[in-house]
């Protein structure tokens, strides 16, 4: 019996990546100040989403799909494929996990399993492509979850906020506090804890300082099995310095494969304009 992937927009990962791994996405939903949503990446481009963001004077708000949403995937890829696995954004930084594992119970049916990847972004994609070639070896779902568990126990992500801007507007920063790191041209180097929440590692002065210091951190914790990962490099509205980035991981841990894209709408949000991120 095989076995359906399934994830959500949040993954990031390019459309040639879901295509390769036969990897199927749920739409988050994402609403602007003046009212209009959209379901992320369907009808919002990344591209798009900055623009919006940009002339937004309120953070957007993202939603997880709604129960009926998920059934009808699973549903399809039951009746597809026989057995369906969900992939889900971080249960730390969104409802969606949690209406998945609700619409599971819904389904009653026990060839459904949904997987929190207590990460976000290329992290929550690189499990999902994980997931697929273990299926495509044949594993029964339970053999699936359990890998995908040791997966998850292994992850790292690394990110840097070009501006305060976003997580002042969600409300995590004061504005004085973000008025004084931008004056002081402070960038905050976060790493996702173990409950799948971003924290702040470091604060550094000037985002070349900062972006090297995530290549040097790449390495102090996860040493030299870069070599053996998957490292994905998404951001939002900043390509050029993705690129360098990879160049300079490639260059340094020769890492298995390098994925670079763009940040969709709900990841975007919070990271703002300028935001930079690794994850393995």
């Amino acid at each position: 019996m095989a076995t359906q992937i399934i994830t959500d927009t949040s993954c990031d990962l390019p459309e040639e990546k879901l295509q390769m791994n036969n990897i199927e996405m749920i739409p988050l939903k994402v609403t602007f100040d003046n009212g209009e949503t959209f379901l992320d990446r369907f009808e919002l481009p990344p591209a798009v989403f900055v623009k919006k963001l940009a002339q937004s004077r309120v953070l957007s708000k993202t939603a997880a799909p709604d129960p009926q949403t998920f059934i009808e995937y699973f549903e399809r890829g039951l009746r597809n494929v026989g057995s369906v696995v969900f992939v889900s954004l971080s249960s730390g930084l969104s409802s969606t996990y949690q209406t998945a594992q609700l619409a599971c119970k819904m389904l009653g049916n026990e060839k459904v399993k949904v997987f929190d990847t207590l990460t976000a972004s290329l992290g929550t994609g690189i499990m999902a492509i994980k997931a697929n070639q273990f299926a495509k070896r044949g594993m029964a779902l339970e053999q699936i979850m359990a890998r995908l568990h040791q997966v998850r126990d292994t992850r790292e992500v690394i990110f840097v906020l070009d501006t305060l801007e976003n997580v002042v507007k969600g409300g995590r920063l004061s504005r004085m506090e973000g008025l004084a790191g931008n004056l002081l041209n402070i960038k905050p180097v976060l790493r996702g804890n173990q409950v799948g929440v971003p924290v702040i590692a470091e604060k550094l002065r000037g985002r070349k300082k900062a972006v090297r210091r995530m290549v040097d951190m790449l390495g102090e914790m996860v040493g030299e099995s870069v070599r053996e990962r998957i490292v994905g490099i998404s951001h939002l509205n900043c390509e050029e310095d993705a690129h360098q980035l990879a160049r300079e991981v490639q260059q340094r841990y020769q890492p298995q494969e390098i994925i670079i894209a763009p940040m969709s709408a709900t990841i975007g949000t919070y990271a703002g304009e300028g935001g930079l991120m690794i994850n393995l």
